[in-house]
């Protein structure tokens, strides 16, 4: 386990527990510390810190294995709560297998595959209570359902009849944003709020390792840190931004990026869900305590394409991704479960049955989602209408008109 955190002043809020820091990895034997007591991190002890350990609870095995600072998040977990864990993540993955073959059948513009990223996304989606909000990118297909998104209406804007299919309200589970980085403000922003009306609550934003570098997430870094907001940033490092490698876009691991900006950093293992549950658990205690931000970075990997635009094979090789299929986080918890005598073969066979049900209800669904009305881009933009609103829907009617031909088709 490895924390990071350069954290002095105090929270402004009332804190409980521990505020920066959480354990053993905090220090390495290269620091020095200076006249002023602050630790300074001398070269050695940076190339120490470039390959840390990782928060992890199951090994690629699926060999429990205990970790001091975290077990107390999971200690109460029961064989049904890990059922129900294996259960969201085969149904996640058979959902987003149904959308990406839905878009090679032309039924979707373009899908964002999550086929590798389970674990992390249920792991701590089921983190969060009720009362949280969610503020995802693009491929938070596991933490939409954790927040009782229904499937289908996920599909809506890859479909192109709408705009995103659900409200954000009920669930408190925000749009998806396509613009990377920028939920991460409007995470922050929505914290900031939450703390001013004293709500006891926590909100969570979720990125990848590309959004990392983009200004916007340095920005919420800097407004959460400085106004103590209750957010956790989770990062979900699937080492690849589009084609852009992790160690091109940092010199550090991502996680330590954390405590230039003065709050604590975690790097988990992204691939083992009761890992990923504990340390969102932990950070959202420590958000809703009133010690502000955390950074967590989920290390896993993307096993598909960016993107059905996107062709991997393009810049990775198959010996990279082989090795990440034996860390296979669905696999690595049924191990468990048969180990530990959690799950029979009656369970996995009636989740089977369950997995081809949702799959059919999804591309039903998709095929019978009525097509959108063109014209509607013209309403509501102006409140008493526009005279050159009026005339482009003119144009664009004149347009469609163009495509019917003599006979009406």
């Amino acid at each position: 386990m490895s924390v990071e955190s350069s954290a002095a002043r105090k929270p402004r809020r009332s804190a409980a527990g521990k505020a920066g820091t959480t354990g053993s990895g905090t220090g390495t034997a290269g620091d020095a510390t200076g006249a002023t007591g602050t630790k300074r991190t001398t070269r050695s002890a940076a190339k120490k810190s470039a390959e840390p350990e990782l928060v992890q609870l199951l090994t690629p095995e699926g060999k429990r294995v205990k970790n001091a600072e975290y077990d107390a998040y999971v200690a109460g977990i029961t064989p049904d709560e890990l059922r129900g864990l294996y259960r969201d993540m085969v149904l996640t993955r058979r959902f987003d297998a149904e959308a990406t073959a839905l878009q090679r059948q032309g039924e979707l513009g373009l899908w964002a595959s999550l086929l590798g990223q389970e674990a992390a996304q249920i792991g701590s989606g089921r983190a969060t209570r009720e009362d949280d909000y969610v503020f995802p990118t693009y491929r938070e297909h596991g933490v939409a359902w954790c927040r009782g998104v229904d499937p289908t209406n996920l599909l809506g804007m890859f479909r192109g009849v709408n705009n995103g299919g659900w409200d954000p309200n009920s669930n408190n589970f925000h749009l998806y944003t396509i613009v990377i980085g920028s939920q991460t403000l409007h995470a922050t922003g929505y914290a900031m709020g939450i703390a001013k009306d004293g709500a006891d609550s926590a909100v969570i934003a979720y990125f990848g390792d590309g959004a990392s570098s983009q200004g916007d997430v340095a920005e919420a870094f800097t407004f959460s840190a400085v106004y103590n907001a209750p957010v956790v940033f989770f990062c979900q490092n699937n080492q690849w931004a589009i084609s852009e490698p992790t160690e091109k876009q940092s010199r550090v691991p991502l996680y330590q990026r954390a405590q230039g900006f003065g709050f604590p950093g975690v790097r988990v293992d992204g691939n083992d869900v009761l890992a990923c549950l504990a340390v969102t658990k932990w950070a959202l205690e420590r958000a809703r305590s009133g010690e502000g931000p955390t950074l967590i970075e989920a290390f896993t990997y993307r096993m598909g394409a960016h993107t059905t635009s996107d062709d991997p094979t393009r810049y990775r090789g198959d010996e990279e991704r082989l090795a990440w299929e034996a860390k296979d986080p669905i696999l690595r918890l049924r191990r468990f479960l048969e180990t530990a005598g959690h799950a029979d073969d009656t369970f996995f066979a009636e989740l089977e049955t369950e997995s081809e049900t949702l799959g059919k209800r999804v591309r039903e669904a998709v095929r019978a989602m009525p097509d959108p009305d063109r014209f509607a881009i013209f309403e509501n933009a102006y409140a008493d209408g526009h005279a050159l609103v009026d005339e482009e829907r003119a144009q664009f009617a004149a347009y469609q008109a163009s495509f019917a031909d003599e006979g009406g088709h």
